[in-house]
C-alpha cells in the first residue's frame, strides 16, 4: 500500500508529527495523554467499532514513537509512563522487540487457504477434484468444495481449474514475510516470532489495519538537538523524492538545518567506501579463498544468511554498511557530531545497537519518522532556496538505494581496479528470492558469483520507512545519480 494515501498512512503520520511536536514543545509529559483525542475527536468512531478503542490503539502507537513499550493487556497505567527516562540524548536500549504487533488493533485476519468462488461453472471435467492429492476436493451440488480440514495447501486445484474459480489467499502480513516469522496466538492473532524475524518490516507496510509498528527514536534526537548539540544527519540515498516535488537534493540540506541537524552527509559517501572494499575483496578472494561474495550492506539479508544459513554466512563480506562507513567519516572530522541515520529501513535501528557500530552511529530515523518531523517544524520546501547541493559521492554510491545498484557499483570498480578479473553476478531482492538465491549458492550453484541481496522489494526504495511508491523512487533516485561528478566510487576524491 506504500505509495497510496490510506487511512493507516494518515494515522501513522499524525503519530510521527504529534510525537515530534511534542518533543519539540518542552517537557510537559502529561500532554501525550491529550494526543489521542487531538487524533481522534467526537464520539462517532471512523475506522473501528468504538472511537475508544480507536484511542487506545493510538495510545499505543504514540508510546512505540516516543521509544516506549507497549502496555500489557493487563496494566493499567498513564501513556506517559516512562517518558521522562526517554527524553534523553542517549541511544535507547530495546528491551523487548523493535518491531510490535498491537494484539487488539489485530483483526485476526485468516491464515493461508484456498477457496472456491461463483466462478465454479460445476464442469464435467472438474479436474480439481483430480488435482488434489488428498482428496480434499469434492463436487457438492454440482459445485466444487474443498474440505478445510483435509486441505494440505498445495494449490494444484487451483492451477488446475480452467475457470480461475478458485483462490488463494493469506494474511498480508505473513504473504510479506519472507523468513515465515508471522505466526497466531492462542486466539488466531498475529504474534512474531523474533527467533526467526529479520526485522525488514515489510509486515509494517502490508497490515491494513495498522497493527503492526516500529520503536522510533524521534524524541531522543530532538532532545539532543534541544540540548544544542552536534547532530549530524547521514541520509541515505534513497531519500531522493520522499518528501515530495519541491525537496530537492539542493534544499534537502537547508530543511534539515531547519530542523535543527548540524549538518547533513550523503551516506551514498559510505557506499563509495564499500564498493570499492567489496571490489577488492572479491578480486583477492573469489575464488580461490571463498567460492562467491555476497554483499553486505543490507543488515536483514545479512540476518537472513546468518540464521537460516549457517553454513555459507562467512562468505557475506565483512565490510561495514554505508551507514558505518558514512558514520566513521563524520566523526573522523568531529568527534563531538551525534550521528542520525535517516533512511527507508527499520532494521538499521538495530544495526545500530550493535557493539562494534555503537560507537558511531547514535540514532536512526526513518524518512516516514523525519517527515513527522518537518510537519511539526512547519517547513515549506517551496520557501528553501537551492544553495547547498549534495556533493559527497558519485553516481555508483548513489545507486545502491536501487535493487542491483550494489552489484553495479562493486563491478564497475572492479573494472577500474582489476580489468582482467571476470565477473558473475546475482541479484534477488525481497526475502524470499533472497532465500532462493542463498539456497542455489548453498548447493554450489554460484561459484564465482557475486551476489547482492536486498531484503526490500525494489532494494532500499522499498523500505519499510519510504513515503513514495518504488516506481516513482526509481525514477527520482536516477535523476540525483546523473547530478554527481563522480561516475565511479574509486574516482571519488573522498573515498
Amino acid at each position: 500500500m506504500r505509495g497510496i494515501y490510506t487511512p493507516v498512512t494518515k494515522i501513522r503520520r499524525q503519530v510521527f508529527a504529534h510525537i515530534a511536536k511534542f518533543a519539540y514543545d518542552g517537557e510537559d509529559y502529561d500532554k501525550i495523554e491529550q494526543i489521542p483525542y487531538e487524533i481522534i475527536p467526537g464520539e462517532v468512531p471512523t475506522y473501528r467499532e468504538s472511537v475508544f478503542k480507536e484511542r487506545a490503539i493510538i495510545g499505543e502507537r504514540l508510546r512505540l514513537a516516543a521509544g516506549l513499550p507497549m502496555r500489557k493487556p493487563d496494566e493499567h497505567c498513564a501513556l506517559s509512563k516512562g517518558l521522562e527516562d526517554m527524553a534523553v540524548a542517549k541511544r535507547i536500549d530495546y528491551k523487548d522487540e523493535l518491531v510490535n504487533v498491537i494484539s487488539f488493533a489485530c483483526m485476526a485476519c485468516p491464515t493461508k487457504s484456498y477457496m472456491v468462488t461463483d466462478n465454479c461453472r460445476g464442469c464435467l471435467a472438474h479436474p480439481c477434484t483430480s488435482a488434489c492429492p488428498v482428496m480434499a476436493v469434492s463436487i457438492i451440488g454440482g459445485k466444487s468444495y474443498i474440505d478445510k480440514e483435509k486441505c494440505i495447501k498445495c494449490g494444484r486445484c487451483k492451477k488446475s481449474c480452467p475457470y480461475n474459480a478458485i483462490i488463494s489467499y493469506d494474511r498480508p502480513c505473513a504473504a510479506a514475510c519472507g523468513v515465515d516469522a508471522i505466526e497466531s496466538d492462542h486466539i488466531d492473532r498475529a504474534v512474531i516470532n523474533h527467533e526467526k524475524c529479520v526485522s525488514c518490516g515489510q509486515c509494517i507496510v502490508k497490515c491494513p489495519f495498522g497493527a503492526i509498528s516500529d520503536k522510533s527514536e524521534i524524541v531522543q534526537v530532538i532532545t539532543a538537538i534541544k540540548q544544542e548539540k552536534k547532530v549530524c544527519a547521514a541520509i541515505a540515498p534513497a531519500f531522493a523524492g520522499q518528501f515530495g516535488p519541491l525537496a530537492t537534493p539542493d534544499k534537502i540540506k537547508e530543511a534539515f538545518k531547519k530542523l535543527g541537524f548540524y549538518d547533513v552527509v550523503e551516506v551514498a559517501l559510505g557506499a563509495d567506501i564499500g564498493a570499492v572494499a567489496e571490489a577488492h575483496h572479491f578480486a583477492q578472494s573469489v575464488p580461490e579463498k571463498q567460492p562467491f561474495l555476497a554483499t553486505s550492506c543490507c543488515p536483514s539479508w545479512k540476518d537472513l544468511a546468518q540464521k537460516f544459513f549457517p553454513t555459507i554466512k562467512d562468505y557475506v563480506s565483512d565490510s561495514d554498511t554505508p551507514m558505518i562507513e558514512t558514520a566513521k567519516a563524520i566523526k573522523s572530522r568531529d568527534k563531538d557530531a551525534l550521528v542520525v541515520f535517516v533512511g527507508p529501513c527499520v532494521a538499521k535501528k538495530l544495526e545500530a545497537r550493535k557493539e562494534n557500530v555503537r560507537g558511531y552511529v547514535d540514532f536512526v530515523l526513518t524518512f516516514e519518522e523525519v517527515m513527522g518531523m518537518f510537519t511539526a517544524k512547519d517547513v515549506q520546501f517551496d520557501e528553501i532556496e537551492d544553495k547547498m547541493p549534495l556533493a559527497d559521492a558519485s553516481v555508483d554510491g548513489r545507486g545502491y538505494a536501487v535493487a542491483g545498484g550494489v552489484a553495479s557499483a562493486i563491478e564497475h570498480n572492479i573494472k577500474e581496479i582489476y580489468p582482467k578479473k571476470e565477473i558473475k553476478i546475482d541479484r534477488a531482492d525481497g526475502l524470499s528470492e533472497c532465500r532462493k538465491m542463498l539456497m542455489l549458492a548453498k548447493a554450489g550453484k554460484k561459484n564465482g558469483h557475486l551476489l547482492e541481496g536486498m531484503a526490500c522489494p525494489g532494494g532500499c526504495i522499498g523500505g519499510p520507512g519510504a513515503i513514495m511508491p518504488i516506481d516513482k523512487a526509481q525514477i527520482e533516485v536516477k535523476k540525483y545519480k546523473e547530478q554527481s561528478p563522480y561516475d565511479v566510487a574509486v574516482k571519488n576524491p573522498m573515498v
